[in-house]
């Protein structure tokens, strides 16, 4: 190893990463953007608020369904293949969803999109894996979550202000030929690891002689550490709820309980993102510096998490836009943002040679849970009628308390998660590789 390699290496590896992390955006662009045109939708596809919330839903089932999978390519295909792939899938579903004229068409495009983008976020921290050491692991995926934020934002206010310039459909087939594009770049830009242009690795594993690991055996150690079940539990109920109001039924609920424009609605929901973008490097510093644990950082964000869905589900109509406001912010810090803290603490749990195996079966949960609840709150939104085309409060009301119920849920999982800073902390003062 010289020092030149070296350099050469922690020069690269940012052109990986922010290539990585714009499609990170197109990955959160399509998870948030049915909020903004879900009543669009609705009324050009005469769908009903079931439908739309399956529509919407269908993202999540072949994301959730393809995360071990995803895994498996990560730590034998590669990631820089398995992301390119993807990706053209992701691009043909976009365009579909922005084509089709009927709900069967979309729901197909959706599924495809959500095939297609499911890859990337469980590649992207594998490639972290080989490019950056431990001590980089939570900053650079604060960094990258953070990207997701822009792309939440990037599904409110803008996406509001284009569709109503060239229309929903048009918006979704100009995010394809985007996803197009950034295929391309992956392919040429990015590297699963230093030694594939023959530099060294600053991660610590790097000088590890241990052989690569089996799919069997890396899922039998996963499943069989009992550590494993409560961060997966927490992540199934946390980003259910955070799906499920800010991915879907916030934008209908402002603008159907408290009379607002699309394009105010949009304005709302950005500040999700907001909350991601601050979120991200807050909850990463909070965590090892004031805290100086992942536990007590989860078990708060939780304790955040059922405070604001009690105010959803008990004061539903009474509630000011600035309040409103504040609680967007708040799915985005609590909700979203706080997910780096919890794969930080998947990573400390698990040696990098099962690194994608680990992340893939643990990402499965979260989209789990925006699968099962996104419908679900469209069904009981549906189940108590409308006042012409509107949900009643009632239904919301209803709909919200599933929310609450789920915080509670995630709150009791948190206690249960094992502490895992220390340990690694501890292996790095010891100098020894994972």
């Amino acid at each position: 190893m010289t020092a030149g390699d070296l350099r050469k290496t922690l020069r690269y590896r940012w052109f990986i990463f922010w290539c990585l992390a714009f499609g990170y955006i197109l990955v959160f662009f399509h998870r948030l953007c049915p909020a903004v045109v879900a009543t669009d939708m609705m009324t050009d596809l005469h769908a009903s608020g079931a439908l739309i919330g399956f529509l919407s839903s269908a993202y999540f089932y072949p994301y959730a369904l393809m995360q071990l999978p995803t895994g498996l390519l990560s730590d034998t295909w590669g990631p820089r293949r398995t992301i390119t792939l993807f990706l053209c899938a992701a691009c043909a579903g976009s365009v579909l969803l922005g084509l089709t004229t009927s709900p069967t068409g979309a729901i197909f495009g959706r599924l495809l999109v959500g095939l297609g983008v499911s890859t990337l976020f469980v590649c992207t921290l594998k490639i972290l894996a080989e490019w950056f050491s431990i001590r980089e692991f939570v900053t650079m995926t604060s960094i990258l979550v953070a990207m997701g934020g822009v792309g939440s934002l990037s599904a409110a206010t803008p996406l509001a202000v284009v569709s109503a310039g060239i229309g929903w459909r048009m918006s979704f087939v100009l995010v394809g030929l985007l996803t197009a594009v950034l295929a391309v770049l992956v392919w040429k830009i990015v590297r699963d690891r230093p030694a594939d242009l023959g530099w060294p690795s600053p991660a610590e594993h790097a000088t590890s002689g241990d052989p690569p690991i089996r799919l069997a055996e890396g899922i039998r150690q996963v499943v069989s550490l009992p550590a494993f079940w409560p961060l997966a539990a927490w992540f199934f109920f946390k980003y259910g709820i955070f799906t499920s109001f800010a991915g879907l039924w916030g934008g209908p609920y402002l603008m159907q309980v408290y009379g607002v424009t699309k394009a105010r609605a949009g304005g709302v929901l950005s500040l999700v993102a907001v909350g991601m973008i601050v979120g991200s490097p807050l909850l990463g510093y909070l965590s090892n510096r004031v805290l100086k644990g992942r536990k007590p950082t989860l078990v708060l964000a939780s304790l955040a998490m059922v405070a604001m869905t009690a105010l959803l589900a008990f004061a539903t109509d009474t509630l000011s836009l600035p309040v409103i406001g504040g609680l967007f912010f708040g799915f985005g810090v609590f909700a979203s943002a706080i997910a780096v803290i919890g794969f930080a603490c998947a990573r400390e749990l698990f040696p990098s040679r099962i690194a994608g195996t680990c992340l893939g079966l643990l990402n499965l949960f979260p989209f789990a849970g925006g699968a099962l609840l996104q419908p679900l709150l469209g069904y009981i939104l549906e189940s108590h009628g409308k006042i012409g085309t509107a949900f009643t409060i009632g239904g919301y009301r209803r709909a919200f308390l599933v929310l609450f119920l789920s915080s509670l849920a995630a709150l009791i999982a948190s206690l249960f998660v094992k502490e895992t800073l220390e340990k690694a902390t501890a292996g790095r003062e010891k100098g020894r590789p994972e």
